[in-house]
């Protein structure tokens, strides 16, 4: 991507800024954040400085998560038993494991720069809906040229991430979409900036943040998804960044969440930068709010007590150039006075898609932070267990577990779970020497990146486990908690998820450039790692619910020719070249879905399928690419396989782009407009196959 002259930068893009994306996205989409000195200043030693230690008890430590995981006893409600993943299971042959794992039969997508979205031979795709399309009935059709606050609250929002889509019968379900952020640089002629931007524009974007339900429907005999655009559309619904919310849990109404406008600190407006999420077993979405900081000016005259706090969440002072200026709208982001509002984001929210009605759910139970993720299973007590990721270089991974236990078809009670429970942070354990761990990507001598963990507690309840912090503080302030237990600090933990089949737990690492070769470890064995890598993790005796767990990396990506990639053992003639893995997602089979976002190999980011057992463990191929400038989001696969979801964001966001001058112009060949794709097969065969 060619860089622009500077005297051809718009101001509130000529802050310098790192990786795969262009400085418009990394502007928009976290404020800069590669930019900024990273927030995690902690003294947490990496894998390199301990690991000496580790070796001496390397014995009891792998022996007694490895050891149990290969007898396996079999996840209630979640997967059947399991040993190794990368393994046949046993009692079974290597064909019959190879097949019950999913065989994947198409030619490769080739990495290519082209503007549109890019899929196999065979396939065929549509876009299900795009920004501005009507949301709610009565809702106008989109305009760019005449955009109001009051239409944008009822149409399709902007950037487009985590997809999910709950069933109603066969081929009719209700879609839920994350809507990231906004680029008031695409969606407006001639913006320069929040400073300058109408009010009405500014209350565009606040109605293009949240996210939609949207009922769809499938035809059968094409197997194409399309909107609902007749009828009631009973369920159809925005949530906003305006939106009335609530906050339960143990740290509901404390007084860190309180404000002027909500003395009782209980309901919470908004949500913003919700990135990507998770369902759970009673049909609801967990939505994460991710990059909330951005949102916010005058973070330097917060009271003297709060700064430490409030820069670890890289909330900048003053007014950072290219903010959207929400304060000029609602004085609420103005933090000078009202130093809490920030507290209020970065939450995961529970959002009921069949209740049009119900006030969505700020669970403070489980943390905040930069949430990415939040993926739901049982564990074998049938307790409910969600995983969490933090997306930000040297930051954590986080895991939660309800007190009670699920149970099926009582909703009343399982709508509790999230409220109570104990809140964890994993801390990794390399079982290789450290002058084998040098920053080059080079295996150790055992042949792999691999070694055992434990998730440690923060808090139950109104318990905490941090010392000079109370449970309140541990849940607003989860970063700093995690710091003092000393959790290991990752590459950007971005979507984590678990397989369906193996049980066996996937946490995609996006990048981090920042790491130097003295702070390489096994869990993140590159240094200015630009291409990331997947991290494979296995719980003791299969159980979601336990506290160790033996882990390996499968997957370091990067160009196939490059020493310093890995792909589980497989050929690396054969695979599809990787960069920059972000959301994941396992379809029935068990195969590993990974989009990408921010390819540093000079195509575009695109979809990818990895077996992760038997033969073909490690195969990377490339099933699609999206259009210029856009990042892959979603992926959701249709539970009887015959289609995947895309979220296509940010098409077009390239340096230098404008609705004057756009740099894409997909789906309509107009301007670029962040759109919910599908992909089918035109035989009405499996994706994949």
């Amino acid at each position: 991507m060619a860089n622009l002259s500077p005297r051809r930068l718009l101001p509130l893009l000529s802050t310098p800024h790192k990786g795969g994306r262009s400085a418009m996205t990394c502007q928009f989409r976290c404020g800069n954040a590669c930019a900024h000195d990273v927030a995690n200043t902690s003294g947490n030693p990496y894998f390199g400085e301990v690991v000496e230690q580790a070796l001496s008890r390397r014995g009891a430590l792998r022996a007694g998560a490895l050891g149990v995981l290969v007898a396996g006893t079999g996840l209630a409600g979640a997967a059947p038993a399991f040993a190794d993943p990368g393994k046949p299971e046993a009692g079974k042959s290597e064909a019959a494991a190879r097949h019950r794992g999913g065989d994947l039969d198409f030619t490769p997508v080739p990495p290519n720069t082209d503007d549109k979205l890019t899929v196999p031979e065979g396939y065929r795709s549509s876009v299900v809906v795009r920004w501005g399309d009507p949301v709610l009935p009565g809702a106008p059709a989109f305009d760019f040229a005449n955009q109001t606050a009051e239409a944008q609250a009822e149409q399709f929002g902007y950037n487009c991430d985590f997809v999910t889509l709950f069933p109603m019968g066969r081929d009719r379900g209700l879609l839920w979409v994350n809507h990231e952020y906004t680029d008031e640089s695409l969606m407006f002629r001639g913006y320069t900036g929040g400073a300058a931007a109408t009010e009405e524009q500014i209350r565009i974007a606040l109605a293009a943040h949240g996210g939609s339900v949207v009922e769809v429907e499938r035809e059968h005999r094409s197997g194409e998804w399309k909107l609902v655009t007749r009828g009631r559309r009973r369920y159809n619904r925005r949530v906003t960044a305006t939106t009335p919310m609530r906050f339960t849990g143990p740290a509901a109404g404390s007084d860190l969440l309180k404000t002027e406008a909500d003395p009782a600190g209980l309901k919470p407006l908004g949500m913003l930068n919700n990135c990507a999420g998770g369902t759970t077993p009673w049909d609801t979405v967990l939505t994460a709010e991710e990059n909330f900081d951005q949102y916010f000016v005058n973070g330097d005259k917060v009271p003297d007590e709060q700064k430490p706090y409030i820069q670890r969440y890289t909330i900048t002072t003053g007014t950072p150039s290219g903010n959207r200026r929400f304060d000029r709208v609602e004085e609420r982001f103005d933090l000078a006075k009202h130093p809490n509002e920030a507290n209020r984001f970065g939450w995961i929210v529970e959002i009921d898609p069949f209740d049009p009605d119900s006030t969505p759910v700020k669970r403070t139970a489980l943390g905040r932070f930069k949430h990415e993720a939040a993926t739901t299973t049982l564990a074998q007590d049938g307790r409910l267990v969600v995983y969490m990721g933090d997306d930000s270089r040297f930051e954590y991974v986080y895991k939660f577990v309800s007190k009670e236990r699920y149970r099926r078809g009582n909703d009343r009670h399982n709508r509790s779970l999230l409220d109570e429970g104990t809140l964890y942070v994993a801390r990794f354990t390399g079982d290789s020497p450290a002058d084998e761990i040098d920053g080059s990507g080079k295996l150790p001598s055992d042949g792999a990146f691999d070694g055992s963990g434990e998730w440690i507690p923060l808090v139950s309840g109104d318990r905490s486990y941090v010392e000079g912090m109370t449970a309140a503080e541990v849940l607003v302030y989860t970063r700093v908690a995690a710091d003092r237990v000393t959790a290991t600090k990752m590459d950007r933990p971005e979507d984590v998820e678990r397989n369906p089949v193996t049980g066996a737990v996937y946490i995609a690492l996006t990048n981090n450039t920042n790491r130097t070769p003295a702070q390489a470890d096994e869990a993140n064995p590159r240094s200015a790692n630009k291409h990331g890598h997947v991290l494979e993790l296995v719980e003791r005796r299969g159980d979601a619910g336990q506290t160790t767990f033996a882990w390996s990396v499968p997957l370091v990506c990067g160009d196939p020719n490059d020493a310093a990639t890995y792909f589980a053992g497989f050929d690396k003639s054969k695979v599809s070249p990787i960069s920059c893995p972000d959301n994941v997602a396992f379809d029935r089979d068990g195969n590993l879905w990974i989009s990408t976002d921010g390819n540093q190999l000079g195509s575009h980011d695109g979809l990818f399928v990895m077996p992760v057992r038997g033969r073909d463990r490690g195969h990377v191929r490339q099933f699609l690419t999206v259009p210029v400038g856009a990042e892959t989001c979603g992926p959701m696969i249709t539970e009887d396989q015959r289609s995947v979801f895309v979220a296509v964001q940010h098409p077009g966001e390239v340096d230098g782009a404008s609705p004057d001058k756009p740099a894409s112009r997909w789906p309509d060949g107009d301007q670029p407009r962040p759109s919910v794709a599908v992909v089918w097969h035109g035989g009405n065969k499996k994706i994949g196959s």
